[in-house]
């Protein structure tokens, strides 16, 4: 008899790809064989996730033919459903490549429903077990005084429990009188169970009532098999008694077809203004990003004892970057799922950009948005959550652990799905949640509905979407495409010239390049951003230009590179003037010093009543020694007006302004697990097919075999350069062909494989394993060599 493995043995590799991918759970890790692949799929938590990606339709097929087993194909189950036979046989179609039917049934043309799937529905369609499955757990005697009330006497000869079962069905097999002689109120309580679900709580539900006996609504139905008792306040309504008072009908309404998706009241917008709107946010969204890392590189947030950001940190970003703290809290989650900020340290630790942030500015605007995009489409957290209490009533903080959302991603991409199905033109909230909630029934209520109300407005913000209606570039990066050459044609250009003003204003008509603006943003302070962006030099700026290690020619030779016009008189004047008092006064630890070339400045700041609180007292003619540390009495010094610099041990000057500081994220962050949701590239799906197929084929033949067919080159395992291996495999991934490789376990042993390799990222090969018959990945620092193989496996 076959199985439901033998039915995937028999599955063309077409079909097997089809069903990885539509449940890439089923690989993680890649199954030894088919018969694993098998069970894997029949686990409870693989079905119910198979399950979750059902449309309503779909899944109200998959229950009709739980509830209708002898169902006499699919025109028996369209009648039930009110739809075509074209529509139900698309729906088994879609079933059967999720692998959740298999078969020919009893050769009626209706399929088997996969294992596990009935134990994942016990309710099918809302009904109850039938007749014989829900009295199965009653007594011998229970069963005759049951059957008994309802005949009228009492069966004749002995009648074993399988007997009883088979008449009380048949009695209940049209229950209409049975329900019109338990009354009126018997009846609204049959109401309130026959569209699911058909399981109540009761006071008393075990113990025995005869019809006559009876005095409550539910004994009455008891005492007439109307509804049975599972345990003493339990009690289910059989299913023929349901189908019955639904009128035959299984479902209440069961659309074959989705909601229509209605437009937003107002003019639909052209096409230019939605894709200049979405581009100027994702330029916003790529710029805030990178202020509020560079703020944090030099002054970095600590993390809480309970993980995650401080409500004040939150806000003090929020301010600096003058949007709202929702918006603040999605950066900052979308900076830490892109890679571009972590924890340093497990205690005490602080929030730092990664390694990773500093090649991320050396990118173009186009292929930042990119990244921070990425990250937010398969990120789990929900940023909107930020802010909230939880269950306990504990605060919700930006980047802890309780802002994730197992469901976020799927619900995240099913939102932005259903907008680029649309077409061009924005869609209806309320229409967006009615056509998910008919795509994914099993994934609604509230959380789901607050999770697309943050999608919608995140999209948004980030510049996926322009005016409700997702940009061409953001189509491109759905549909896996690069969405880099879409979104570079609405990108302002970076400039490298500025306008400089003779009130001491510069003018960026534009994003700067990227060294231009870090240089800036040290001599000058913003005053105001947006079309333009406005910066203003002051004494203060031209300072912390100069406490930074530039020199006077250094700050005056960028602004006149990078300057359109000649640099005006004032400016020059102040950047000469802060210079030549700049470094005029050196400042040591004794707990401190003051020390100049010129003793008449000195006796000018004992002098000064302001100098009081700096504890002075005069060591020599050109020093001052002082009770405070080094930085309270630079700060005093420079409240008084003058401009002294950190002096070293040695003489030389101290830069203050702090070193941009970096955190490596931990190591399980450079790992990629795959999420239940996650798209699985079609390289990874063929190579776990062909390492299933060889598994079946080890299986039954002996590993040994398998490694033989591998055609294995004898001698020792090839060797060569770093660079040069990395080379290779990717030369090889490229062009689909077999290598052989030299292999360092971690006892050190030396070992060949021949390995068709499918991709080469984050320090691994992952590829097929034609020696071991299976899907592997490598460690790169492990292999000690490549050498190409034909490109024609072995037979």
């Amino acid at each position: 008899m076959e199985t439901y493995a033998d039915w995937l043995r028999a599955r063309g590799d077409d079909e097997l790809r089809a069903l990885l991918s539509a449940r890439p759970e089923l690989l993680a890790p890649v199954p030894a064989d088919l018969t694993a692949l098998a069970s894997r799929a029949a686990t409870p938590a693989a079905v119910s996730r198979a399950l979750d990606r059902l449309d309503r339709f779909t899944l109200a097929v998959l229950e009709a033919l739980l509830v209708l087993p002898a169902a006499d194909g699919p025109g028996t189950l369209a009648t039930a459903l009110d739809a075509t036979s074209a529509q139900v046989e698309d729906a088994l179609g879609t079933l059967q490549s999720y692998g959740l039917v298999w078969g020919n049934g009893n050769g009626n043309g209706t399929p088997n429903p996969a294992p596990g799937v009935r134990q994942a529905l016990p309710h099918p369609a809302g009904l109850g077990p039938p007749v014989q499955e829900v009295f199965a757990a009653y007594t011998r005697e229970r069963l005759t005084d049951l059957v008994t009330d309802l005949d009228g006497e009492p069966p004749r000869g002995f009648a074993d429990s399988a007997r009883l079962l088979r008449r009380l069905a048949e009695l209940l097999s049209a229950p209409g009188p049975l329900i019109d002689d338990a009354g009126e109120d018997a009846l609204a309580a049959l109401d309130h169970l026959a569209w699911g679900p058909p399981v109540g709580r009761v006071a008393d539900a075990r113990r025995p009532v005869r019809v006559d006996s009876a005095a409550t609504p539910i004994e009455r139905l008891l005492a007439r098999g109307l509804l049975a008792a599972e345990d003493d306040r339990t009690v289910t309504l059989p299913r023929e008694v349901a189908l019955h008072l639904r009128g035959g009908r299984l479902f209440r309404d069961v659309a074959a077809e989705p909601p229509p998706l209605t437009p937003p009241p107002g003019d639909p917008r052209g096409a230019d203004v939605v894709v200049r709107a979405a581009a100027g946010e994702a330029f916003n969204a790529v710029r805030l990003v990178e202020e509020l890392l560079e703020r944090w590189g030099l002054e970095p947030p600590p993390v809480l004892r309970s993980g995650g950001l401080a409500v004040r940190d939150l806000r003090a970003a929020a301010v600096l970057l003058d949007v709202p703290e929702w918006k603040a809290a999605l950066l900052v989650e979308v900076a830490y799922a892109a890679g571009l900020l972590t924890r340093s340290g497990d205690l005490d630790g602080e929030w730092l950009p990664t390694p990773a942030y500093d090649l991320w500015l050396m990118r173009d605007t186009a292929g930042r948005w990119t990244e921070l995009a990425r990250g937010w489409l398969k990120s789990d957290r929900a940023a909107g959550l930020a802010g909230e209490r939880d269950d306990r009533d504990r605060l919700i903080n930006a980047l802890s652990e309780a802002m994730v959302r197992s469901s976020a991603p799927s619900t995240r991409r099913a939102t932005l799905d259903v907008l680029v199905d649309a077409g061009r033109g924005a869609v209806g909230e309320d229409a967006l949640r009615e056509r998910l909630a008919w795509l994914r029934p099993r994934r609604g209520g509230r959380g789901r509905d607050r999770i697309i109300g943050w999608t919608l407005r995140e999209a948004a913000a980030l510049g996926l979407t322009g005016f409700g209606e997702p940009a061409p570039f953001a189509r491109d990066l759905l549909a896996g495409a690069d969405p880099e050459p879409a979104l570079e044609k609405h990108l302002p250009a970076p400039v490298s010239q500025i306008l400089i003003q003779a009130d001491l204003t510069a003018i960026a008509p534009g994003p700067l390049v990227t060294e231009l603006a870090r240089e800036l943003a040290l001599a000058a302070d913003v005053e105001s951003t947006g079309a333009a962006t406005v910066y203003r030099f002051t004494p203060e700026s031209i300072r912390r230009a100069l406490d930074a290690g530039r020199t006077a020619a250094d700050v005056t030779g960028l602004l006149t590179r990078h300057s359109a016009t000649p640099l005006p008189q004032p400016l020059t004047y102040l950047i000469d003037d802060v210079a030549r008092r700049h470094g005029h006064l050196r400042v040591g630890a004794l707990a401190s010093y003051v020390r100049t070339d010129s003793s008449a400045t000195l006796d000018e700041i004992l002098a000064d009543r302001r100098s009081d609180p700096l504890r002075l007292h005069r060591l020599a003619p050109t020093v001052l020694a002082s009770g405070l540390q080094r930085a309270d009495l630079l700060d005093g010094l420079r409240g008084m007006g003058l401009a002294p610099v950190a002096e070293s041990p040695g003489g030389g000057v101290i830069v203050t302004r702090p070193d941009a500081q970096r955190a490596d994220p931990p190591p399980t962050a450079e790992i990629v697990r795959l999420r239940p949701e996650e798209r699985t590239d079609a390289s990874m799906i063929s190579a776990a097919v062909r390492a299933l197929r060889a598994g079946d084929e080890a299986s039954r033949h002996g590993a040994e075999q398998a490694r033989l067919r591998a055609d294995a080159p004898s001698g020792e395992p090839p060797r060569s350069p770093a660079m040069a291996t990395v080379d290779r495999l990717r030369t090889a991934v490229d062009r689909g062909g077999r290598v052989w490789i030299g292999y360092l376990d971690q006892q050190g042993q030396a070992s060949s494989r021949i390995v068709e390799p499918v991709r080469v990222e984050g320090g691994f090969l992952t590829g097929y394993d034609a020696t071991r018959a299976a899907v592997h990945r490598f460690a790169l620092h492990r292999i000690t060599g490549v050498a190409e193989l034909s490109d024609d496996p072995a037979p």
